[in-house]
């Protein structure tokens, strides 16, 4: 087994002794109650070098090589201090994440501070088998981890293992911070479906669309447009392909409803409607989001919003037994 197997090991061995056993609050400051020391793999070497060292000295009697051992024995004592000292006093003050899409990595943003008058290096901050260091500037800093995300709703992160091997590589210094602050993951939304359902109310605007009645002008082809739209006359005399562009009115005001969605699963339903309102919102549209047991949201636009759309769609109960 590595040392590294061996730390881990242990670790899990002692996770039941090991601070904290459960979320809290932040604020967490790191005390020598809470930071924990063993030695790297260089460092069993340097131990096991030490000792072969010492036997030599004694068993020859050669006080220069007895002196050097012990000096550098002193030297690894102290550095086990001094890698403790570099935990000793550091604050994980808060953690914070933009949400995104199931699916996508969340980007994990955790906020230290430091004590003065101590400079700290090699600060490593992990979760779930995703690193990232911490530079402290002026006693603050900020590290940002990438996390996986699978499902919607609410991602209670893992425990934080903050660690460093700082100043000699003999031995790491590590402790745990277990944040009470879960985190946002929207709904992944539909990769293909239908367009968005036509919007009603006195706020009616035109908007460019293939499937319209009106001819508005004709543009250069591109890759992808139908060919029922390609203006054959126009295009023999430009000796180019062109294109017919149709204006359709649309009304501003759309309605999301879950209740038109019947025909689709459960999670299905949660995917179109958060494809609908990313469109809606892309296409600067006023729109209502209408769900079982919630008011309706809006109509309104803008990330605030669809914030609260996607916040809805993302908390919808799990979809056991649900049709």
């Amino acid at each position: 087994m590595t040392n590294a197997g061996l730390r881990t090991w242990i670790e899990r061995r002692a996770a039941k002794w090991i601070t904290p056993r459960a979320p809290e609050a932040l604020p967490v400051r790191f005390d020598r109650r809470r930071v924990y020391v063993l030695p790297t793999g260089f460092g069993l070497f340097f131990s096991v070098l030490l000792v072969a060292m010492l036997l030599g000295a004694l068993n020859y009697n050669n006080n220069p090589a007895l002196m050097l051992a012990l000096l550098l024995g002193g030297a690894a004592h102290t550095g086990l201090f001094a890698a403790h000292l570099q935990l000793s006093g550091l604050s994980i003050v808060a953690i914070g994440a933009d949400p995104v899409s199931a699916g996508k990595p969340l980007q994990l943003r955790v906020h230290a501070r430091a004590e003065p008058g101590r400079e700290r290096r090699g600060l490593r901050i992990a979760s779930g088998g995703h690193a990232a260091f911490l530079s402290l500037q002026q006693g603050a800093g900020e590290a940002t981890i990438e996390l996986p995300t699978e499902r919607r709703g609410w991602l209670e992160p893992e425990r934080l293992r903050i660690s460093t091997t700082r100043p000699l590589g003999v031995v790491v210094a590590w402790s745990y911070v277990w944040p009470e602050a879960p985190l946002l993951v929207y709904p992944a939304p539909e990769a293909h479906g239908p367009p968005l359902p036509e919007g009603g109310g006195d706020r009616a605007i035109a908007r460019m669309h293939p499937s319209g009645d009106d001819v508005h002008h004709l543009r250069t082809y591109r890759r992808g447009d139908s060919r029922r739209a390609i203006a054959w006359k126009p295009s023999a005399r430009r000796d180019e392909l062109l294109v017919r562009e149709y204006e359709q009115p649309l009304g501003a005001d759309i309605d999301l409803d879950w209740r038109e969605l019947n025909a689709l699963p459960y999670e299905a339903r949660i995917r179109r409607l958060a494809r609908w309102v990313d469109e809606a919102e892309r296409d600067g549209r006023r729109y209502r989001l209408v769900l079982p047991g919630q008011p309706p949201l809006g109509p309104a636009q803008g990330n605030a919003h669809r914030h609260a759309c996607l916040k809805a769609l993302a908390l919808m109960p799990e979809a056991v037994g649900r049709g």
